[in-house]
């Protein structure tokens, strides 16, 4: 065999470096190769991908299909790929991975494209991270920067992309991704940032949540919007160069401002109390996997009503508190740093001070009598001036004290008018409650337990015991119509001396809230004037004890009302959530009831697992009163909501089928007002948590009447007038009446109670009934 021709030298010093790094190459692709079949087969099965079940959290709902709450570690909405709007799908694939639908699982030509681009930028810019190896790491990795994480992300990417389609792969990253505020995948996210279907997002909100993945605390808007807008911009512009929108879009979504929803309640109805309270009971009921199993309760509130009450409670705690002036600066701000009008420590700032419904936080930059410069959170600046400063106005002077006046630093809440414009307010105070019940089957249908439950959660309407003042006469006087009393018997109206040998301490002076005495009255003018001095008479006649145990037939606890002359003027101690299932007594002809809050929990795939069974009104086991007491007792209420404390009731609503009672405590601590309308029972107080005085005049027809008219608007529009139907066992007889035109009036007795003659009552002297 001839020997091979040995080659010039040159040639040699240019082929053994080539020989050597192919032969090197061979050697690291049969490593490779190696390695793959060895790591291969023992990589995780990828059931957790095809039989996908993430924790779903616990879902509320209005008895309407209102999401109202939501409850667990992820808050997480699924959503089939074919439902993700085409907008959502590009600026993720724009933010993310533009080759998605071309690499097999790990793009070669992103990792030259980062690898260029690190190494002319002298550092690690850019990831090569696709939106399948981002998948794999989401369900099977840590996120530890290692080159053997990286080995395997790359073997577990190319296993997916071999098992899942592209579509199905893009599916699992939308609705796994993390995205802040504890949102997983981006219907969640739509939702909680914009309060929005991800169907209905626009481009540049799509931008916004695209960019969120890369670092959802850096970008996020709530808690850095600046850096957010950035991130949002280079999604837009990678959009625009992928030409996944046309240059009008680019510019519109540049232009567009974002409004992200910072308030605690991301829901579209105001019900935080409510929801609270269902899973309460859905975690009573469903310990174990509460959280985790997508559980759905809908609760019986209506969205229309809880978004009335919630309005009108807000509204009538305002209107108290702006009677009461304005109390100055809620804090005071360090700005030793901040150096410029949107200076970026300003966000800071203010991250203690959360907005509190539509009472937005904001930084004092200066100020003087006439003008106010203030930042808000997001960048806005608000100037006030003229009107928008008249509640602040003393705060504002040289004279104002030092710790409350408005400067430089003060921190302050901004609030828009009913023309949408700035005004300075504050935070209340006082606290009030609200709640509402369908008299025929106990029904919650709208519940606010406090001003705000981002700032107090304590539920105002099931655990504050508090005393219902005059508000409770109706029961007194329930129990003196069975006792043979009439709404026609007259009673004296006179001051009264309760001697110290009855009352076993000192001598007890009980007086009227005007501090005026008629003289003898009718029982039913009493109540709707709410005289003291005739129910305490009414009270001493028909006996304490008995009065105490009668009042348990409408669910009071027979200790929190001990049997004293002062139970005649509300002295013991209810909850909201007593006081309206009480009333509903009256409502619904004679029957009691129990509230329900929640209809029924269901499964995430709608089988219901547990439902209320409420007891309809009619079955004469539930009845707690006489059907003829509850016709008269009703009656005389409509004479409160017509003639008496609460007249401006029938007035507003122009209707004459409401009935109710104001309530007012002792140095007006508590104020009340409960009524109802045949279909719609609804009490609210308004107070202090330490009971202190509302203030001279502030009576339960004042303060709390105006949030019932205000809810009433809502839940009465368009529903017919009804009125009880006279039950057997009532006797008509014609009485003197003043306020008749032909002076006389159908007055009820019982039959076996018809007195002979019916005395006329004394001329009404004019004066207005204050409580």
């Amino acid at each position: 065999m001839p020997a091979l021709p040995s080659l010039p030298p040159a040639l040699r010093w240019i082929l053994y470096p080539v020989f050597i790094v192919a032969g090197l190459a061979v050697i690291g692709a049969a490593l490779a190769g190696m390695v793959l079949i060895l790591a291969y087969p023992n990589l995780p099965s990828l059931e957790v991908l095809t039989d996908y079940r993430p924790k779903i959290p616990l879902r509320v709902y209005s008895s309407d299909g209102a999401l109202i709450g939501e409850f667990g570690e992820e808050r997480r909405a699924l959503v089939r790929i074919q439902d993700v709007p085409p907008v959502m799908k590009h600026a993720i694939l724009a933010a993310e991975d533009e080759r998605f639908y071309q690499h097999g699982g790990v793009d070669t030509l992103g990792v030259l494209r980062a690898a260029v681009a690190n190494l002319s930028g002298g550092g690690k810019r850019q990831g090569a991270s696709t939106i399948t190896m981002q998948v794999a790491r989401n369900f099977f990795l840590s996120s530890e920067k290692t080159l053997s994480r990286k080995f395997y992300e790359a073997l577990l990417s190319f296993k997916i992309e071999h098992n899942l389609s592209k579509d199905e792969i893009l599916q699992l990253y939308i609705n796994q991704i993390y995205l802040g505020q504890r949102a997983y995948g981006f219907a969640a996210a739509a939702q909680i940032y914009f309060g929005k279907s991800l169907n209905d997002i626009t481009v540049a909100e799509a931008a916004m949540l695209a960019g969120l993945p890369k670092a959802p605390s850096s970008f996020n808007p709530v808690v850095n919007p600046k850096r957010a807008r950035l991130r949002q911009q280079y999604v837009l512009r990678r959009m625009h160069e992928l030409h996944f929108i046309d240059d009008k879009q680019h510019e519109e979504a540049l232009k567009q401002t974002l409004v992200v929803k910072r308030d605690a309640n991301e829901f579209s109805v105001h019900a935080d109390y409510v929801a609270e309270m269902a899973r309460q009971i859905a975690a009573e009921r469903f310990p174990d996997d509460v959280y985790t199993r997508g559980l759905r309760v809908y609760t019986t509130i209506l969205k229309a009503d809880q978004e009335a009450a919630y309005q009108s409670l807000r509204k009538g705690v305002m209107d108290y508190d702006r009677r009461h002036g304005y109390r100055g600066a809620e804090a005071y701000a360090d700005m030793k740093e901040v150096q410029t009008d949107q200076d970026e420590d300003l966000e800071d700032l203010l991250s203690d001070h959360n907005d509190v419904g539509d009472l937005q936080a904001a930084i004092v930059l200066q100020a003087d009598t006439k003008t106010v410069k203030a930042y808000k959170r997001g960048g806005e600046l608000v100037v006030l001036s003229g009107d928008s400063l008249k509640f602040a106005a003393r705060m504002l002077d040289d004279k104002a004290p030092p710790n409350k006046r408005l400067k430089r630093g003060a921190i302050i809440r901004l609030q828009k008018d009913d023309k949408g414009n700035w005004q300075i307010s504050q935070l209340p105070e006082v606290e009030s409650a609200f709640v509402a019940t369908d008299p025929r089957d106990g029904a919650i249908r709208a519940l606010v337990g406090g001003f705000d439950f981002s700032r107090n959660k304590y539920n105002h309407v099931t655990q504050a015991w508090r005393q219902p003042g005059s508000s409770f006469k109706p029961f007194i006087y329930s129990a003196a119509l069975e006792k043979g009393y009439t709404p026609a018997t007259i009673v004296q109206d006179s001051p009264i001396v309760i001697p110290a040998s009855a009352t076993g301490s000192t001598p007890w002076e009980p007086h009227n809230y005007d501090g005026k005495y008629e003289g003898p009255m009718k029982l039913r003018t009493a109540l709707a004037k709410s005289k003291n001095m005739v129910s305490i008479r009414v009270l001493q006649a028909i006996g304490t004890q008995y009065a105490q145990d009668y009042a348990t037939r409408f669910g009071f606890d027979a200790e929190k009302h001990p049997p004293y002359l002062t139970m005649a003027l509300g002295a013991g101690s209810v909850t909201p959530w007593q006081m309206v299932s009480a009333y509903a007594v009256f409502a619904n002809g004679g029957y009691r009831i129990q509230p329900y809050v929640v209809r029924d929990i269901r499964d995430d795939k709608g089988n219901i697992l547990a439902q209320a069974q409420p007891v309809p009104v009619g079955d004469e086991g539930n009845r707690a009163i006489d059907p003829r007491n509850a016709y008269l007792m009703d009656s005389m209420l409509r004479d409160v909501a017509i003639f008496g404390t609460a007249a401006k009731a029938s007035v507003q609503l122009k209707r004459r089928d409401l009935a109710g009672k104001t309530g007012t405590t002792n140095d007006y601590i508590d104020a009340w007002f409960c009524g109802y309308q045949a279909t719609v029972v609804g009490c609210a107080w308004v107070g202090f948590d330490q009971p202190k005085k509302l203030g001279s005049g502030e009576t339960g027809g004042l303060v709390s009447l105006p949030i019932w008219i205000n809810y009433m608007h809502t839940a009465l529009k368009d529903v017919p007038e009804s009125f009880q139907p006279a039950p057997e066992g009532l006797v008509s007889v014609d009485v003197p009446s003043e306020r008749s035109k032909t002076g006389t009036a159908k007055e009820f007795f019982y039959s076996e109670n018809v007195p002979a003659e019916v005395p006329p009552e004394p001329k009404d002297d004019g004066s207005k009934p204050v409580d």
